[in-house]
C-alpha cells in the first residue's frame, strides 16, 4: 500500500518512470535497513543511520546519497505527509569531480563504421545532434523536421523541450529511414494494428492520433508488443540496451581501449563543438543544461587548454 501510495504520488507530479524506479528503489532499501518498520514509526535520526550508512558503509558516491536523500524527503513529504527536520551529525559522501571520457574525431567515425542500419543511425544522432540515449531513442517522426535540418527534443531531462541540430550528412539516410518506418506502420495498419503509446493521455482527447504516423516512434522496436489484458498489439520504441551492446561490440571491433558507452558521443560532440571555437552558450542550449556550469566541464578536456597553453617541452 505504501509503495502504491508513493507511485501514485510521482506519478500525478509527472516524475520520470526512472525516477519513480530510482524512488522506489531507494525507499524499499530504507525499510530494509530498519527491519520494515513503518516510515511513520522513523524518523530524522533513522533517515540520517541509513544516509550515513551509504557514506561510510558502501562507500557510494556524492550524487547517490543525494538521490536517496531526495526519495526519503518525497516520502515524508507528500506520502506520509511530514517534513524532516535537520539531519543531525550525517556524514555526507564526499563529492568529487570526473572529467568525461572523450573520444578522438577519428574514433568516433572508426566507431561509426563497425555499426549498421538504425544502430548506426542511432548513433550517428547522438554524436551528430548531442542527444542522451533515450532522448535519441524516444524521437517520434514528427520531431525531425527535414527542412529546418533541426530535431526536437520532447520531455528530455527535467520535464523541458528544446531544438538541436540534424547533421546535413545524415539528412539522406534519415529520409530513407523515415520512409522504412512508414512501411512498417503501414503493415501494422493492413494487420489491424498501428496504434502507439501517446504522452499525457493526448490519446483520450485524440483518440485517432495514436494511428497517424507522425506519432510513430522514429526507431520501432523489430517485434509488435501484444497488451496481455486486451490482446491489443503495437510498437514501442527501440530497447536502449539494443543499441548499447551494439556500440560495445562496435568498440571492441575499433581496438579502441577508452572506456566509453553510447554517452560518450554526447561528451565528444559537445567537446568538438568548443574545439571548432562555437561559444560555451550555444552549446549549453544544445545540450540542454540548466547551468552553463554544468557545460564548463567540457573546457577541462581540450587538448589546447582553456588559454592555449603549449607545454615547454614542446619549445619556445
Amino acid at each position: 500500500m505504501l509503495m502504491e501510495d508513493l507511485r501514485d504520488a510521482l506519478r500525478s507530479r509527472h516524475y520520470s518512470r526512472r525516477t519513480e524506479q530510482a524512488y522506489c528503489l531507494w525507499v524499499k532499501r530504507f525499510l530494509h535497513f530498519h527491519g520494515m518498520q513503518h516510515p511513520d514509526d522513523l524518523w530524522e535520526a533513522d533517515v540520517n543511520e541509513f544516509l550515513t550508512s551509504l557514506a561510510v558503509d558502501e562507500n557510494v558516491a556524492a550524487s547517490t546519497q543525494t538521490q536517496a536523500l531526495s526519495a526519503l524527503l518525497f516520502l515524508y513529504r507528500h506520502v506520509i505527509g511530514r517534513e524532516l527536520g535537520e539531519f543531525d551529525g550525517l556524514i555526507r559522501a564526499r563529492k568529487t569531480t570526473r572529467l568525461p571520457v572523450v573520444m578522438t574525431r577519428g574514433e568516433v567515425h572508426a566507431v561509426l563504421e563497425h555499426l549498421e542500419g538504425d544502430r548506426r543511425l542511432g548513433a550517428s544522432l547522438l554524436y551528430g545532434s548531442g542527444l542522451r540515449l533515450m532522448e535519441c531513442l524516444q524521437l517520434r517522426v514528427q520531431d525531425v523536421d527535414f527542412a529546418r535540418c533541426e530535431i526536437t527534443v520532447r520531455d528530455g531531462k527535467g520535464g523541458k523541450d528544446r531544438v538541436t541540430m540534424m547533421p546535413s550528412s545524415l539528412a539522406e539516410s534519415l529520409s530513407a529511414h523515415v520512409g522504412k518506418v512508414r512501411r512498417i506502420h503501414d503493415r501494422d495498419l493492413d494487420d489491424g494494428w498501428g496504434r502507439v503509446q501517446l504522452p499525457s493521455a493526448l490519446d483520450r482527447k485524440y483518440p485517432n492520433a495514436p494511428r497517424e504516423f507522425r506519432w510513430q516512434w522514429l526507431f520501432p522496436q523489430e517485434r509488435r508488443w501484444v497488451n496481455r489484458q486486451t490482446r491489443q498489439q503495437g510498437r514501442h520504441h527501440m530497447h536502449p540496451t539494443v543499441l548499447q551492446r551494439s556500440f560495445k561490440e562496435a568498440v571492441r571491433r575499433s581496438h579502441i581501449d577508452k572506456h566509453v558507452g553510447c554517452h560518450t558521443l554526447r561528451h565528444s560532440f559537445a567537446t568538438h563543438l568548443l574545439e571548432s571555437g562555437y561559444d560555451i552558450r550555444t552549446i549549453q542550449e544544445l545540450l540542454g543544461h540548466k547551468s552553463v556550469n554544468t557545460t564548463m566541464i567540457y573546457t577541462h578536456v581540450l587538448n589546447k587548454g582553456g588559454r592555449g597553453v603549449r607545454s615547454p617541452l614542446d619549445g619556445a
